[in-house]
C-alpha cells in the first residue's frame, strides 16, 4: 500500500473520498456521511506526493493551482471540509509539550521577520492593490473586507456587514464632536458609516494606494470630504490626539515583533479619556505561525495572534482592557458568502487574471472557511480605554446603541 493510501485511510473516516492516482488506479477512503459531500480527486503527477509530504497546505495549494491535483467530484471547499471535519480542533488531544515546542518555533520565525514600515507597505500592496474590480466581484456593496456580524444566520452578506459596523461602532461610545481614527480603513466604508451615523470627524489611514483612491472618491461623492479624510500613512508616523480609534482587520498585518509598538502607539494617539476598539482574526489554540501558502501567496508578513499574545504585548501599557468578545462562526459564514460569489464570477475573474489565479483565490477562501469551521481560528474584539471612568460600568450602553444604529 502506498504511503498516501496509509495516510488517507487513517485521516478519512467521515465522508467518502475517492482518489485516482497517476497510474490510473483508484482507491476509496472513509464512509458516506450525510453532513459531508462525497469528493473525488485525481493526482496527475507523482511530484504531488512529495509536495504534500514536505508541506501539506502549500503542497495541496500549489498542486491545485497547477492542475496536478484535480477535484473531479465536488469542489475544493468540499475537499477541505471533508479533510478537516475528520480532525476538528476541539476534538484533538492536548499535548502540552508539543504545543510549547510549536509555540517556540513560531515565535522565533516571526520575531526574525518583523514588519518595518517599507516592508509593511510592500506587503499590503501584494494583496490590497489587486484590481479593484476583483473585490467588486465578491464583496458586499460597501466593500467590507473583514468578518461580518450575523445577528441572524439567514441574513444577506450586505445586512451582516451593515450589522458588523453597528456592532463595532456601538462599542466606541461616541459622542458629538469627537474625532475618530480608523487604522487600516480599507475602501472607506467604516469611516463613512461612522460619520453618517454619529457626525464624528474621521481620519482613515491605509498603506494601499488603490484603496486610498476609492475611499477619497467615495468621500467626495458623498459630499463629506471635509469631515471624512483619508491618508496614505503608516500608523507609526501619525500624530494625535483622537477621541476614538477603530482598527478592523489591520492587526493581522502588524507583525508579532510590532504588537507592543502598535498598542503603545494607539494608546498615545488617544486623548486622556480615549477609547479604542480592536477587531482582529485570532487563534484559540495559542501562539503558532503563518502557514507557507498564506505567507507566500496571500498575506506576506501577516501573523494571526493568539489572545495571550495580544494581552502579553499590552502589559505595562497604561490603559485598560475593558471588554473582550469572541466571534466564533461569523467569519466562516462571511467567507462562505465570498466563496460562493467568487465561484459564481469565475469567468470574470479568469478574464481579469487567469485560471491559476482563480484556483489560488478559491483555495485561499476555502482554506479560510475550514479554519473557522473546523480549525482554531476565531475573531476577537478587544476594547481599550485610557481612563477607568471613560466608559459606563455595564455593557448595556453597547446593546442600546447597537439597536439604535441598526434601526436608524
Amino acid at each position: 500500500m502506498a504511503l498516501i493510501d496509509v495516510f488517507l485511510s487513517r485521516a478519512i473516516k467521515r465522508g467518502r473520498l475517492t482518489l485516482t492516482k497517476p497510474d490510473g488506479s483508484t482507491a476509496s477512503f472513509g464512509s458516506d456521511d450525510p453532513a459531508l459531500k462525497p469528493v473525488a480527486i485525481r493526482i496527475t503527477d507523482r511530484s504531488v506526493y512529495r509536495a504534500l509530504a514536505a508541506d501539506p497546505a502549500l503542497g495541496a495549494g500549489e498542486s491545485f493551482m497547477d492542475g496536478t491535483l484535480i477535484v473531479e467530484q465536488g469542489d475544493i471547499l468540499d475537499l477541505l471540509l471533508l479533510a478537516t471535519a475528520n480532525s476538528r480542533w476541539e476534538n484533538g488531544v492536548n499535548r502540552l509539550a508539543a504545543n510549547r515546542w510549536r509555540t517556540l518555533k513560531g515565535q522565533i520565525r516571526h520575531r526574525l521577520t518583523g514588519n518595518q514600515a517599507k516592508a509593511s507597505k510592500r506587503n499590503v500592496a501584494h494583496h490590497y492593490d489587486l484590481s479593484d474590480r476583483l473585490y467588486d466581484l465578491f464583496l458586499d456593496t460597501d466593500k467590507q473586507y473583514s468578518c461580518a456580524y450575523y445577528a441572524d444566520p439567514t441574513h444577506s452578506l450586505e445586512q451582516a456587514q451593515a450589522d458588523k459596523k453597528a456592532h463595532i461602532v456601538a462599542k466606541l461610545a461616541l459622542a458629538p464632536g469627537m474625532r475618530v481614527l480608523d487604522i487600516g480603513c480599507g475602501w472607506g466604508g467604516m469611516a463613512l458609516y461612522i460619520h453618517a451615523k454619529t457626525g464624528a470627524e474621521v481620519l482613515g489611514i491605509t498603506l494601499s494606494e488603490e484603496q486610498l483612491k476609492v475611499a477619497r472618491r467615495r468621500a467626495e461623492e458623498a459630499g463629506v470630504a471635509d469631515r471624512v479624510k483619508f491618508e496614505l500613512i503608516d500608523y507609526r508616523a501619525l500624530e494625535g490626539p483622537f477621541d476614538r480609534i477603530v482598527s478592523v482587520g489591520m492587526f493581522e498585518h502588524v507583525g508579532l515583533r510590532n504588537f507592543r509598538t502598535y498598542l503603545s502607539k494607539c494608546r498615545d494617539l488617544l486623548t486622556p479619556d480615549g477609547v479604542m476598539l480592536l477587531h482582529t482574526i485570532g487563534r484559540a489554540d495559542g501562539p503558532n505561525f503563518t502557514d507557507k501558502f498564506t505567507d507566500k501567496y496571500i498575506f506576506p508578513g501577516g501573523y494571526i495572534p493568539a489572545l495571550s499574545e495580544v494581552l502579553h504585548a499590552n502589559e505595562f501599557i497604561r490603559w485598560f482592557v475593558t471588554d473582550v468578545e469572541v466571534l466564533r462562526l461569523h467569519y466562516a459564514m462571511t467567507l462562505r458568502a465570498w466563496y460562493e460569489r467568487t465561484v459564481a464570477e469565475r469567468d470574470a475573474i479568469v478574464a481579469l487574471y487567469d485560471e491559476r489565479f482563480f484556483r489560488m483565490w478559491t483555495f485561499y477562501l476555502a482554506g479560510a472557511i475550514v479554519s473557522f469551521t473546523n480549525g482554531p481560528l476565531v475573531n476577537y474584539q478587544i476594547q481599550f480605554s485610557r481612563d477607568r471612568l471613560a466608559l459606563p460600568l455595564t455593557r448595556d450602553y453597547m446593546i442600546e446603541e447597537e439597536r439604535r444604529l441598526r434601526g436608524s
